[in-house]
């Protein structure tokens, strides 16, 4: 027998291992079918070391009440202790023993230990507390807590004693999971002796410790590592975006390499021709997607250019990027099947223009188109990093876009060489008869140099200036065949050498005149006599007053007799370099 409170028990049970026995109510009737438990004071004394509490933290409570309770799952009626004025109901639910949450109209009559047996449910009705008392529950011996091994059982006693088959079980379990440290750290510093206010610093110092490690471990911890992971893969995507944006920009600055297979889709199996040159053909094409329109020329076996010197030329070439200049788009260097991909010039070649018997252009315009030509020859010998020598400037390969905006083309020919160095090979003698300098068919009349183009040029210049070839053998007059003889003479009193005739000046107009000096400029016979593209790009930007005569080529002498042997002596330069050089290389 055992007395808690003003209750008798029987002990019916010890266990040692545990400190704790279990025990049944003593004036409980067995036989009653409506019991009542005797154990009373809802809120029993918390020291263990003068009053025992049961080893249990659920309990049910029977109470009392004025009105009848409805509409809640937690209120179980006790019909067999209730009146017509009186209603008794048994609470099992959370929060149950507490007087702060029953009713108003209700008060305690009784509280019963519920037992882990396993058995006991939330909001449990009133036959299955009566079995829970029939069978009663545990108590812990009344001992002084003297050893760590006491606060041990105390402290962590739900995990050898409740099943964890049950709800409230395994609810108990996380409960002493998180609060169980705590409790042994209490009982462990009054085993030892601590003063009370103490304990309460060391176990507060402790509570913040343990749950900034928790915080640290279950928050920040992964917030880091999320944060980490997050900063790594932005890091990671900088670099691939950066290698993508870079990938772009090498397409869009150099040559894209193309498979024959899609030459010949962007071309529908080669459907459009735009053109056939000396070194192959040309067609047009489309490029996916965004529908850019493109010109693709095939090259053919004349162009005699191994794969090698193919490739270098196009990654150097591609990279050209000048408003005056055709851009080169990609190339296929596949063997007998090479193709360069150029960006499409709607507007055509300009020797579509000036050669019609109508002028096409305005003086202001053909003035503007001779500039923007100037422009982009001289981006190709100073501002690239190899110095690039076209061999081939002419109308056929000044293409026009939308805007009639000129651009270098055709780059067939083309060498590339550094910018110091004076002396080119042999095997760049070639070019289109009657634009080919005087030093490329013979050394005497100085080295082969940027100063080639500059030849071409200015032959370019007096066929824009005067709508027509500058070898023409149909002429009205023999005196005409050759152009450049004549205009010359035009320009120059045939006792004054290097003045501007009065005649002239007024039949003429002011940028017709200006593109004929500035052409005779570029076509001396000696190279060095020349000026360079820099040069003539400030000539053409001045005035014409301010410019001068250039001193009298050797194809002008004295007066007119000898002009109609100008187109002969054409004749025979085309002879020789016939022999000597390639064709026309085409669009």
């Amino acid at each position: 027998m055992i007395h808690i409170g003003d209750a008798t028990y029987y002990v019916s049970g010890i266990n040692n291992r545990n400190s704790s026995f279990w025990v049944v109510d003593a004036d409980l009737d067995l036989h009653n079918s409506c019991p009542l438990p005797r154990w009373n004071p809802p809120n029993p004394p918390n020291n263990m070391e003068i009053e025992l509490r049961p080893l249990v933290h659920s309990r049910a409570c029977f109470v009392k009440c004025s009105q009848e309770v409805k509409g809640t799952g937690t209120y179980m009626p006790v019909a067999c202790l209730s009146t017509n004025d009186s209603f008794v109901y048994v609470l099992t639910g959370h929060g149950s023993t507490y007087i702060e949450y029953l009713e108003p109209s209700c008060g305690y009559l009784a509280v019963t230990p519920r037992p882990w047996d396993g058995r006991t449910l939330e909001n449990a009705s009133y036959e299955d507390v009566v079995k829970s008392m029939r069978i009663g529950f545990a108590v812990r011996f009344p001992y002084p807590r003297e050893s760590i091994k006491q606060c041990l059982i105390e402290s962590f006693w739900p995990f050898h004693e409740v099943p964890v088959s049950s709800k409230e079980g395994i609810k108990l379990r996380i409960v002493i999971s998180l609060l169980g440290d705590a409790l042994f750290l209490r009982c462990a510093l009054d085993v030892i002796g601590f003063p009370p206010f103490l304990s309460v610093v060391i176990i507060t110092v402790y509570w913040i410790w343990k749950w900034l490690a928790a915080l640290c471990r279950f928050i920040l911890a992964p917030l880091a590592m999320l944060i980490f992971l997050a900063y790594k893969y932005w890091k990671t995507r900088i670099t691939i975006d950066a290698v993508d944006k870079f990938l772009r920009m090498q397409q869009m600055i150099g040559p894209t390499r193309y498979a024959y297979t899609d030459i010949t889709a962007v071309t529908s199996h080669f459907r459009d021709k735009l053109g056939q040159g000396g070194y192959g053909s040309v067609f047009k094409g489309v490029l996916l997607p965004g529908n850019v329109h493109i010109a693709v020329k095939m090259l053919d076996g004349k162009s005699n250019c191994n794969g090698e010197d193919f490739i270098s030329e196009v990654s150097t070439i591609g990279r050209i990027h000048h408003v005056n200049v055709v851009r080169l788009l990609g190339f296929c260097p596949e063997e007998m099947r090479q193709a360069l991909v150029y960006e499409y010039m709607p507007r055509g070649s300009l020797d579509r223009y000036i050669f019609s018997s109508e002028r096409s252009f305005s003086w202001d315009k053909l003035a503007e188109i001779a500039l923007g030509i100037a422009k982009g020859i001289d981006y190709l010998h100073q501002g690239c990093e190899m110095q690039i020598l076209h061999f081939d400037i002419k109308p056929h390969n000044i293409l026009l876009d939308n805007n009639f905006v000129p651009k270098v083309a055709d780059f067939g020919l083309a060498k590339l060489y550094p910018r110091d160095n004076s002396f080119v090979p042999s095997r760049a003698l070639r070019g289109t008869i009657g634009y080919i300098a005087p030093e490329m068919i013979s050394r005497s009349f100085g080295v082969v140099s940027s100063k080639s183009d500059v030849y071409s040029f200015g032959m370019l210049l007096l066929e824009m200036a005067g709508g027509r070839r500058n070898a023409d053998p149909n002429a009205a007059s023999s005196s005409q065949a050759y152009y450049p003889s004549w205009v010359y003479g035009r320009l120059a009193q045939q006792d004054n050498v290097g003045e501007i005739s009065a005649q002239v000046d007024t039949e003429m107009h002011e940028l017709e005149r200006k593109l004929c000096i500035v052409g005779l400029w570029c076509i001396q016979m000696k190279s060095h006599d020349r000026p360079t593209m820099s040069e003539v790009i400030e000539m053409l930007e001045g005035v014409a007053d301010a410019l001068q005569m250039p001193s009298r080529p050797f194809f002008c002498d004295e007066g007119h007799a000898h002009t109609e042997n100008i187109y002969h002596l054409s004749s025979e330069l085309t002879e020789i370099s016939q022999e000597d050089m390639s064709e026309n290389i085409g669009v």
